[in-house]
């Protein structure tokens, strides 16, 4: 299945950068990644989920105004 790789391009760098070091750095982020290629995905994917799951917080925080005004 090939996925859809549009979108904010900065936004989803920024992501991958923040979750490649969590992945490699952050020991609940590294249990996560674990879990993930435990049930038999990929490097990749596992790294994708964990992209999901931090924007989550992020996303909701955005909506509910409270980041302020973004630049």
């Amino acid at each position: 299945m090939r996925l859809n790789r549009g979108g904010n391009r900065r936004l989803n760098r920024a992501l991958y950068t923040i979750a490649l070091s969590q992945a490699w750095h952050h020991e609940p982020a590294r249990a996560y990644i674990a879990r993930r290629q435990a049930e038999g995905k990929t490097w990749a994917e596992a790294l994708r989920c964990l992209k999901h799951r931090i924007s989550r917080p992020v996303f909701r925080l955005l909506q509910a105004g409270q980041f302020g005004s973004v630049r």
